[in-house]
This record gives structure tokens, sequence and C-alpha cells, in this order.
């Protein structure tokens, strides 16, 4: 693995933190997607190998928890809800003016690298539906108007 010296730090710190090494794992996989964008098989195997255990329970983890990824995203995060109060509001809507603003397709990094706009089983805000995460910020109550809007933004920021 081809790791950043402070990430490799970060690991050697964070694995004498747990009474048994395979507890480090969900720490060490942050560390890794954060140096590296996305956790490679490559990866996987190499924190099976540090921590002694199966490269499938290492795998197990990356694909049970949805804020690990296998595929690199763009430099903007969009996530938007599907779940059914969201998609009964109109999610799919919202989605879909996403990707035609930023002429993209789902789980793809856009052609400029700026965005990666995936669906999100649930981002907890029912009452607010639809709703979407930018990043880390969640925008609520969303129209398709209410979406071009946040494309723009985004689209001034990275211009910016």
């Amino acid at each position: 693995m081809d790791l950043k010296p402070e990430t490799l730090a970060e690991i050697e710190a964070a694995i004498p933190k747990y009474p048994e090494a395979q507890s480090a794992v969900m720490p060490l996989l942050h560390a890794i997607q954060k140096d590296q964008g996305a956790i490679s098989n490559e990866a996987a195997e190499w924190v099976a190998e540090k921590l002694g255990i199966a490269p499938i329970n290492v795998l197990s983890v990356v694909t049970f928890y949805p804020f690990f990824r296998q595929h690199k995203i763009g430099k903007r995060h969009i996530r938007v809800c599907r779940t059914l109060s969201c998609a009964m509001a109109g999610g799919a809507k919202v989605c879909d003016k996403m990707l035609q603003e930023f002429e993209t397709e789902l789980n793809a990094v856009s052609a400029d690298g700026e965005v990666t706009i995936e669906f999100a089983e649930c981002l907890a805000s029912c009452g607010s539906a639809p709703v979407m995460l930018v990043d880390e910020d969640l925008h609520e109550n969303l129209t398709v108007e209410k979406a071009k809007e946040i494309c723009d933004k985004i689209k001034a920021e990275a211009k910016a």
C-alpha cells in the first residue's frame, strides 16, 4: 500500500487502542479512505494482513457500511434520499435534475471531476422530504427549482 506517512502513523497509533486487533478494522478503513479516496481490494487485503484476519472480514465491513466506498468520488459528494418519504415527495425528480445539471450518471464521477451523485437509503429527515446531502450539508424540502439553485452554487464554488 502506498499510504502517506501520516496515514501510516495514524494506523499504527489506532491498533493498540483495541483489546483485539480486529476491532481496529473501521478506524483503519477510515484512515485509508481519507488517504486514498476509496477502499480498494488491495487496501482490504492490506488491512486484513495488518490485523491478522481474513480479507473477507474486512470486505464485509466495507460492503456493509454505506460510508465506505469502493470507488473514488468527485470533489463534491451528493447523496439524494430514495426511501419512501423522499420518493413520494419527488426525490427522483430532484436526482434527475442534479444529474442533468452536472451532465453525469448516477454513481459516476462527472467529466470535470467535480461531483458524484448517488442515492442514499435514508438520511433520517422524513418530515422534510425530499432531502439530500451535499458533502455533509443537509438540504431539505427540495424541489426541482431548489435543486437547480444548489447546482448553480456548487458550479460557482468550483470556479472560485
